[in-house]
């Protein structure tokens, strides 16, 4: 029997990425795989004036702090997903006259909260024995990968046939199918369907083998959100979802019935859907609120024998 914990979708959340890593030894999992999107929203300017008081605006609240003030505040906002950071008023007007050198800070803070949620995992990791499998999902620059890819516990998954448990392999991509806000790693439905069936034909059993696809499965009840208007903005003051899964994930998975298919994107699809022989599981998230929400898999050389959905 093999343990599995999923979770994606963790957009910056220092305290979920902490979480994530020891999900394993909590639930006594032997895998612990996130599914993508670690790159949290946005900077948050602390202002600090000439009296060692910060101004910050988060969330449309302004807050005046002092220093115990503030470093409360920098962890709550950590927590939740955003980059907190501390400059001058000068700079604050510099940075914004230059979107371009925004952009450029942004990429550092989320280079740098990578390192350190590397260095974290490696630390807590190590002599475990529990496997760490990360693949970068839609919203992650490319720039992460190369981080990753330096960790001594951390295997990057994109793109790659990986072994799991010597008898369970597994593909993994974190591309998304279109979206209204033209991230990283999406493409058109035909692009990512090439991306998968590349994989899947070098796997010699389908039977034995999860998919870990970011974009849950056009249509499945995982992928449903809120439509939005003009402005990206809900479209009707009442609860209205459309589906906005993938038909090339949804596809790959009707054509080839691997027992397990690991999705997450739309982080209001929460849930385990049966699509044929295989298990589709979205865990959703939660990030904003610091809880991490998550799946236990068990699975032997029959396919998956038990699973529940988490929240912690």
């Amino acid at each position: 029997m093999t343990t599995i914990f999923f979770a994606t979708d963790v957009h910056g959340s220092e305290i979920c990425w902490k979480k994530f890593i020891n999900a394993g030894k909590f639930y006594e999992a032997d895998i612990i795989i996130l599914g993508g999107d670690m790159t949290g929203k946005a900077l948050v300017p602390f202002i600090r004036d000439s009296k060692g008081m910060y101004k910050v605006n988060f969330l449309e609240e302004e807050m005046l702090l002092d220093e115990e003030g503030k470093n409360r505040m920098l962890k709550n906002i950590s927590d939740r997903g955003y980059y907190p950071i501390e400059m001058t008023d000068d700079r604050f007007q510099e940075l914004s006259a230059a979107p371009e050198k925004v952009e450029k800070l942004f990429v550092e803070e989320v280079l740098k909260m990578a390192e350190r949620w590397v260095a974290f995992a490696d630390d807590k990791l190590a002599g475990t024995g529990i496997k760490c499998f990360v693949c970068p999902g839609n919203d992650d620059m490319f720039e992460l990968d190369e981080v990753l890819t330096s960790s001594k516990a951390i295997t990057m998954a994109e793109g790659r046939i990986l072994d799991l448990d010597g008898y369970y392999n597994m593909l993994s991509s974190g591309w998304s199918n279109p979206t209204p806000w033209d991230t990283h790693r999406e493409c058109s439905e035909e692009i990512l369907a090439g991306k998968i069936e590349t994989m899947a034909v070098q796997v010699n059993d389908l039977s034995r083998c999860v998919f870990n696809l970011h974009a849950p499965p056009f249509g499945s009840g995982l992928d449903e959100a809120p439509e939005l208007d003009e402005n990206l903005r809900p479209k009707y003051a009442g609860r209205s979802l459309i589906p906005v899964g993938s038909t090339a994930v949804r596809d790959a998975i009707m054509k080839y019935q691997p027992p397990l298919a690991l999705t997450g994107h739309i982080h209001e699809g929460r849930g385990i859907k049966r699509m044929k022989k295989t298990f589709v599981v979205n865990p959703g998230s939660s990030y904003e609120q610091s809880t991490l929400l998550g799946a236990i898999i068990e699975m032997d050389q029959k396919g998956v024998k038990k699973y529940v959905l988490t929240s912690g």
